[in-house]
């Protein structure tokens, strides 16, 4: 009993507490409410998603077994058939994910990534500065392609062989003060980074299926047109991080030029280009240029048509079909430097993060949930008051809560809750959807406070050279700078390259 008593103690009260919580709230909502009563369903989707809601955030469970509940409570509920939830687990952006991120693994696999991250600090230069914002650019190029975990994983040993560098040089007050702004440029990066594509980040990804289920006739979120929105955004918000980490920890400006010979080292280390990297990297740029280039690019009173319109039917093809036909091609190239290997195997693939294919997987049943079942409509109605609000204060209050919420939940959980409530909004107060939906999606992706916000802040705070002030410091200050930042980019650059309306409501709404 003892024994017992102690393993249920290292849960953690708050996982206990979340776990009865999130029971006992859904049993009320089950039991004592009545939210539509002509449509029952309503009230039984509702108590499912309070109770996915408060494990998510408690994380009561592994977030990835809560993603499961629907499989089990939709169907015993009557919300949505065992077969359609079971549905939403495995589609075209789970393929778009799956394809994206074997690819990154083959990078890693032969190296070819810290190549990359090699080359960029050294064209962008090592004096002062430079190094910390070459590391950021590298760190950011690779993050719109590889997870942000696996990016500052790769980059953070590279950083802290430079620290070393120089301490052993005998300077170490000015090692000192490049480990903290260079090891919190590159946590931060890694999370920036990854908001330029729609495989960069798991957020993203969430939006552009949640707001496929939510608007079936809406037009497309293709792979080149996020790109259009997110690279700029990214950029500016890359620039105004340095900034803020120069003015925060290198205000006197820091007297040291690195060393170039410590990363011609580790680039001497890797070799030359290997016959492996060579088809690795044809095949990213292939389908980089293959998603830019799928569908239709209206320039002006000029169209470059997409190659998919050479096929018998372009719309049969989606992002998700290029990430995986790559993908496949690298398991049939066979290896040069290792006999009888090929470029891709499958034991490479099994290390895919499955946890969060299940954590999309479970977001796009909930959502599919909220609209079969009429919570959305419900939700909606309960939120018509806020027609009243100007939308430029709706999206910065969208992008404030998202913000600072994330910095103690799961960015992709709490995307997952709650695209599909704004989506809701959206209708209730004929706003365009991605006037609410993309603040949601780009804020979840801003949380720089605490090494809990995102697994790079982790991995930096655990360097110990770190701390949790330092941190929260620059942290607070880049978190309200991307609030106004999301706002700007929403309420302009959004506009023009997804076509909103500030006064008219979209036809397929």
């Amino acid at each position: 009993m003892t024994r017992y008593t102690s393993s249920i103690a290292e849960l953690g009260f708050r996982k206990i507490f979340g776990l009865i919580l999130g029971i006992v709230l859904a049993l009320v909502v089950l039991i004592f409410f009545d939210l539509d009563p002509a449509n029952p369903k309503v009230t039984r989707c509702a108590a499912v998603a309070v109770l996915m809601a408060v494990w998510w955030l408690t994380e009561a469970i592994p977030i990835a077994a809560t993603a499961l509940v629907p499989v089990v409570l939709f169907p015993l509920l009557g919300v949505v058939s065992g077969r359609d939830v079971s549905s939403a687990y495995f589609n075209n952006v789970i393929f778009l994910f799956v394809g994206g991120f074997m690819v990154a693994i083959a990078m890693q696999k032969w190296n070819l990534h810290r190549r990359i991250a090699i080359r960029i600090i050294t064209l962008i230069g090592l004096s002062h500065n430079r190094i910390i914002f070459g590391f950021m650019a590298a760190t950011a190029f690779l993050s719109m392609w590889i997870s942000n975990t696996a990016t500052a994983m790769m980059m953070v040993p590279i950083a802290l062989a430079i620290i070393t560098r120089i301490e052993d040089s005998g300077d170490k007050q000015a090692a000192s003060r490049l480990a903290v702004p260079l090891l919190i440029g590159i946590a931060y990066a890694a999370s920036i980074g990854g908001i330029a594509t729609l495989i960069g980040t798991p957020p993203n990804l969430a939006f552009a299926k949640i707001y496929q289920i939510s608007f079936p006739d809406a037009p497309d979120i293709s792979f080149a047109k996020w790109m259009l929105f997110g690279v700029p955004f990214s950029l500016v918000f890359l620039v105004i991080a340095w900034k803020i980490l120069m003015a925060v920890f290198l205000k006197g400006g820091l007297e040291y030029t690195a060393d170039k010979q410590l990363l011609v080292a580790e680039k001497n280390s890797l070799g030359r280009l290997s016959f492996e990297e060579k088809v690795i990297s044809i095949c990213f740029a292939a389908m980089a240029l293959l998603w830019i280039f799928r569908s239709d690019i209206p320039l002006g009173n000029f169209t470059i048509h997409g190659w998919s319109d050479l096929f018998p039917d372009a719309s049969y093809i989606d992002d998700g079909t290029i990430a995986i036909t790559i993908a496949l091609l690298m398991f049939l190239v066979p290896s040069r430097n290792i006999p009888g290997e090929r470029i891709l195997r499958w034991r490479n693939a099994v290390t895919l993060p499955w946890g969060i294919v299940i954590l999309f997987g479970g977001g796009f049943a909930l959502a599919g949930g909220f609209k079969e079942s009429g919570l959305s409509l419900w939700l909606g109605g309960q939120m018509a008051g806020m027609a009243d609000f100007p939308p430029i204060l709706i999206i910065t209050m969208i992008g404030f809560s998202i913000t600072f919420l994330t910095e103690l939940t799961s960015n992709t959980a709490t995307t997952q809750m709650i695209l599909p409530i704004l989506a809701s909004l959206a209708i209730a107060t004929h706003i365009h959807p991605l006037m609410l939906m993309i603040p949601a999606t780009l804020s979840a992706s801003c949380a720089f406070m605490l090494p809990v916000a995102t697994p790079p802040n982790a991995i930096i705070f655990g360097t110990d050279k770190v701390t949790i002030g330092q941190l929260a410091k620059s942290g607070i200050i880049l978190n309200l700078a991307g609030v106004v930042l999301v706002t700007a980019a929403v309420y302009l650059l959004a506009r023009v390259v997804f076509g909103i309306s500030l006064t008219e409501y979209p036809s397929w709404g």
